[in-house]
């Protein structure tokens, strides 16, 4: 879905709807009615991580979000064969590719895509060829988007998560560097021809700067989200980041 003059698109993550699930092994809270509920609401998009141990979103929960959804959806994924053969098969509006480890909690760090050209390059090329629009999940790091540009991505996803975490333990300082390094690398990514998106551990407080960026046409926010829901309802909760988005584009 392509951005028109200065809109940023708002892609909402349903991911942790699946973790509440499958913390008691039950049918519910149903993620593809979390998803129609965010697509109701106004989302642009949904965003869901089908993580190779199935931790949250399950391969069931990907076919049901490509039947139920008229937004697009942005299959978040490791670059392995199996999940290649999976994006193939859905073809899903975007494919977005993170770096992956068992142990972490959630996504920690960007993709090292300057260390694994050649293989990124001969991974992307199938998926972009049968219509999906490649995202790269990287730090703000020009080696890093260079590489972006040269394997043949679209899209470069920028890592917020050092600027959030930054913000709520009040270092101030090196938060704003950290957003002075993002802002750089936003231009930097754009001036190559890349779309650039943004995300991890947004929230209330910390989104304006980032929306704020006139090159980012998309934030992709998921935990805090699902988090705020439990306390407002999930169209309140995106009501409320849409509000904020929109206060720093006009």
């Amino acid at each position: 879905m392509a951005a028109t003059g200065n809109a940023l698109r708002l892609g909402v993550n349903i991911d942790h709807v699946a973790t509440v699930r499958n913390a008691r092994g039950s049918a519910y809270p149903d993620p593809v009615r979390a998803a129609q509920l965010a697509e109701a609401a106004g989302a642009d998009g949904i965003t869901a991580h089908l993580r190779e141990d199935r931790r949250h979103i399950s391969d069931a929960d990907i076919d049901g979000l490509m039947a139920a959804l008229r937004v697009p959806l942005n299959l978040e994924m490791a670059a392995t064969d199996e999940m290649q053969a999976i994006a193939l098969r859905h073809r899903p509006h975007a494919v977005c590719l993170v770096p992956e480890r068992r142990e972490e909690r959630t996504t920690e760090g960007g993709l090292d895509v300057a260390g694994d050209e050649a293989r990124l390059a001969r991974f992307i090329a199938p998926l972009a060829e049968a219509g999906c629009r490649v995202s790269l999940f990287i730090g703000a790091d020009a080696a890093q988007v260079e590489a972006a540009a040269r394997v043949g991505a679209a899209v470069v996803e920028l890592h917020t998560g050092a600027y959030c975490d930054l913000h709520h333990e009040g270092r101030f300082e090196a938060r704003d560097t950290e957003l002075a390094r993002l802002a750089a690398m936003a231009t930097h990514a754009q001036a190559l021809g890349l779309e650039v998106h943004a995300g991890h551990g947004l929230t209330y407080d910390t989104v304006a700067p980032i929306a704020a960026l006139p090159e980012i046409r998309e934030l992709n926010i998921g935990h805090f989200l699902i988090g705020e829901a439990i306390f407002l309802g999930l169209e309140a909760s995106i009501a409320g980041m849409r509000a904020r988005m929109q206060a720093e584009r006009g």
